[in-house]
């Protein structure tokens, strides 16, 4: 039978399908945009049970309604925000579909088949991250009687905006649309086993066997699942089919107390795992719990309600603009590698025009999407001189007057930078006491190198960070036309201190949303302002019958410069560029008054260039 829904079509005179993102037993996910909500992008999850007849039909939509009151009263910043469940009919069959916020980034399992292509795995240091940004979402939504029932790889999303990790596709729903088929599917008689919700090897033999789920059950799908990232093994690879333990240790190396902690996680009596995420936060932090926590009430699987369905409010998000394109035009000479200032000759230069868009920055979505979050009392903290150095650097964030919200971007660029360094340490965490002494001023001495970068920008840009989205990106582009110049001459002059900063990132990662885009961004904001004041460009006016000129100028290290001059179709441009060699990268854009502008010239280190010009500007 063919798929009624389609991209183009629009569903309940408010929300245009764009694409389908996947499907399972009980129906497709698409990607849409919202009508009433400036196009705004937002999930479709489509519930089908295979039921027939109104009484059924009825009773199913009550079922959903109650699972979406469960959903509704989610209200944290690392779970998609629930919208609203609303009915259709199509080609006189009954659809349920639930709405909830896009969440633009990448499952872990993306991530992970990502890395398994270059021979890579997720390290203990990114582990240990997720645990610390995970276990507090489970602590929040364990706190009111919510379990997610399928944690996976498949059910995480490293968020673009902040790189926090994000829970999605919660069982609970999964579970309502297998009870609803169990009681009322088609042609049965009498009612079907329902389904048992959870991946296989990732949930507790418990939940797949008998359907009764803990809070601690969500902890061994956590587990299950990093250990999935860190080996690239699938649980059945990695389970003993007869004793039901887990055998890992010989496919990763992982520190003693993260090995003890995922064991215990892990346990096939679940008298002997932990029972609460803050238990494991705790043991993580090397504390063990201040008291005996008592075991939880188990969580059956849902059953038809005896009351009427919650009602479901609709919040109006924050609208989101779309991404227009622009063309425009430029040259620009940037010095990006640690030399010594040069001086720079240039004949016959010109620029000219480039495409719009965003290079290698762009093709994604950043929706600034802020939730209320529901805090729980916090872990305690040591006091120690581990404690005490990531104050030490706290305080002098905080005094670059560096907006709260990117510590945790900072933090991560430091553990980044520190673990690449280091990789004999395999991702652990660091300890108090003397044996990791000199490992702590290491990461410190990190930490304060990337602020003494931070510390070169300007305040008005250093105070942005953690901010930055793609709506700055179209009013850069705005603002650097209106100079005669291109998107793309801007962000040349951008990567020159980017890349004289930061020399071991590669040039063909897309940065936008992620904590190192945010200071790429920073460093574009003040490139722009420099463009604006006349520091780093240049027209180039030739006198009525010379055929060259010549342009003198020192450029530092991480700088660059942008000229622009008119030139006529078929006009014979040369571009001789005096300095060290493998020094200096040199980009000419066309006019973008064709079908298809592009660059000429683009990141070349030669010193000379010469063609025949297609096109006048």
């Amino acid at each position: 039978m063919t798929n009624p829904i389609y991209p183009g079509i629009t569903l309940n005179n408010h929300y245009r399908i764009v694409r389908e993102l996947g499907h399972g037993g009980f129906g497709r996910t698409y990607l849409a945009e919202d009508a009433h909500r400036f196009n705004e992008p937002c999930v479709l999850k489509e519930f089908a049970p295979q039921v027939q007849g109104s009484y059924a039909l009825q009773k199913s939509e009550e079922l959903f309604e109650r699972e979406a009151g469960v959903l509704y009263k989610l209200q944290h910043n690392q779970i998609p925000r629930f919208r609203e469940l609303f009915r259709v009919s199509i080609i006189d069959r009954g659809y349920l579909f639930l709405v909830q916020d896009y969440v633009p980034g990448q499952t872990y399992r993306f991530l992970l088949d990502a890395r398994k292509r270059q021979g890579l795995r997720f390290i203990e240091a990114e582990i240990n991250q997720l645990l610390i940004q995970i276990l507090p979402v489970l602590e929040y939504i364990h706190s009111l009687g919510v379990l997610h029932r399928d944690i996976s790889p498949d059910n995480l999303i490293l968020r673009l905006s902040d790189g926090m990790p994000v829970l999605i596709d919660f069982g609970g729903v999964k579970e309502v649309a297998a009870t609803v088929e169990s009681l009322f599917a088609e042609g049965n008689s009498t009612p079907a086993p329902a389904t048992r919700i959870g991946k296989l090897g990732y949930a507790p033999v418990e939940q797949m066997q008998m359907g009764i789920v803990y809070p601690h059950s969500d902890l061994y799908a956590l587990a299950a699942t990093v250990l999935v990232l860190l080996t690239g093994k699938e649980p059945h690879q990695l389970l003993d089919s007869q004793t039901l333990n887990w055998n890992w240790r010989s496919q990763c190396s992982l520190s003693p107390n993260l090995s003890l902690v995922l064991d215990k996680m892990l346990a096939h009596s679940p008298s002997q795992r932990y029972s609460s995420a803050r238990e494991v936060l705790l043991a993580l932090s090397g504390n063990p719990p201040l008291q005996p926590q008592s075991q939880p009430a188990y969580f059956a699987p849902t059953q038809p309600p005896e009351h009427s369905p919650i009602p479901v409010p609709i919040p109006l998000p924050t609208p989101v603009p779309k991404l227009p394109g622009t063309p425009v035009r430029a040259v620009a000479i940037a010095n990006q590698q640690k030399m010594p200032a040069w001086k720079m000759v240039l004949f016959v230069v010109a620029v000219l025009s480039s495409m719009g868009g965003v290079g290698w920055f762009a093709g994604n979505y950043l929706l600034n999407l802020q939730s209320k979050i529901q805090t729980i009392s916090p872990i305690p903290q040591s006091s120690g001189p581990k404690q005490q150095q990531e104050d030490a650097l706290r305080d002098r964030f905080s005094k670059l007057k560096i907006d709260d919200r990117f510590y945790s971007g900072y933090v991560n660029l430091v553990d980044e930078n520190f673990y690449a360094k280091y990789p004999e340490l395999g991702g652990r965490l660091l300890k108090e006491g003397d044996d990791d002494r000199q490992w702590r001023e290491r990461w410190q001495k990190i930490g304060d190198e990337l602020l003494d970068k931070l510390e070169n920008l300007s305040s008005d840009a250093r105070a942005r960070l953690g901010t930055y989205d793609t709506t700055d990106l179209d009013r850069w582009k705005t603002e650097v036309n209106k100079l005669n110049l291109s998107s793309r001459a801007l962000y040349d002059l951008a990567d020159a201190k980017f890349f004289y900063w930061f020399p071991r990132q590669p040039r063909d990662r897309n940065i936008i949303g992620l904590p190192i885009g945010q200071i790429w961004q920073a460093i574009t904001a003040d490139s722009l302002t420099a463009l604006q004041a006349g520091a780093t460009v240049e027209s180039v006016e030739f006198d009525s019958r010379a055929k060259s000129k010549t342009l003198t100028g020192n450029l530092k290290p991480g700088e660059g410069k942008a000229y622009i001059a008119r030139f006529a179709q078929n006009q014979i441009l040369s571009v001789n560029l005096q300095a060290p060699p493998k020094s200096t990268l040199l980009s000419i854009y066309s006019p973008g008054n064709t079908n298809k502008p592009k660059a000429l010239l683009q990141d070349a280190e030669g010193l000379s260039w010469s063609r025949t010009l297609d096109d006048a500007g």
